[in-house]
């Protein structure tokens, strides 16, 4: 069991380190293909926290624990950095509208077409890389995870 535990922390770690460093890639160059691909393998890597916290749920019900505390932060703090991380995208992109002078999303409607693409750019490159840092950090605790995943 002890096995299963750690392939699935490390299955974690690797798909939200994948989604980490293309978020990055696509934050730094601007490219709409390593943008879509990002937010794909994202939503993969926010999919395999969950199924990291429902498997651990699972084994703790069942009278299976870790030795080790820790482990429990670990594989369960990533859905708390996805939910901030979530709502911290939200203000970044309130954050670029009140940098251009705009009460709300409404108010882009109203600039010329190639302001409106400036903004919505602007405001899809913080939000990347909002998710893409906190993709790292998800990717870090799964290892963490792994590495304390002892004793069941």
């Amino acid at each position: 069991m002890n096995e299963a535990v750690v392939a699935v922390s490390l299955v974690v770690a690797c798909f939200n380190l994948i989604a980490g460093v293309v978020g990055a890639i696509a934050w730094y160059t601007g490219t709409e293909s390593a943008s879509r691909a990002f937010w794909i393998l994202l939503r993969m890597g926010q999919g395999a926290a969950l199924t990291l916290a429902v498997a651990v749920g699972s084994l703790a019900a069942a009278g299976h624990y870790s030795d080790d505390d820790l482990f429990y932060l670990y594989a369960l703090l990533p859905l708390a950095v996805a939910f901030v991380a979530e709502q911290l995208r939200a203000v970044s992109a309130q954050a670029v509208l009140d940098q251009r002078g705009l009460a709300d999303a409404s108010a882009v409607g109203d600039l010329a077409a190639g302001e409106q693409r400036a903004v919505v750019e602007a405001i899809l490159r913080r939000e990347i890389g909002v998710m893409a840092t906190s993709a790292i950090v998800v990717a870090f605790l799964a290892a963490r995870a792994a590495g304390t995943a002892h004793g069941f």
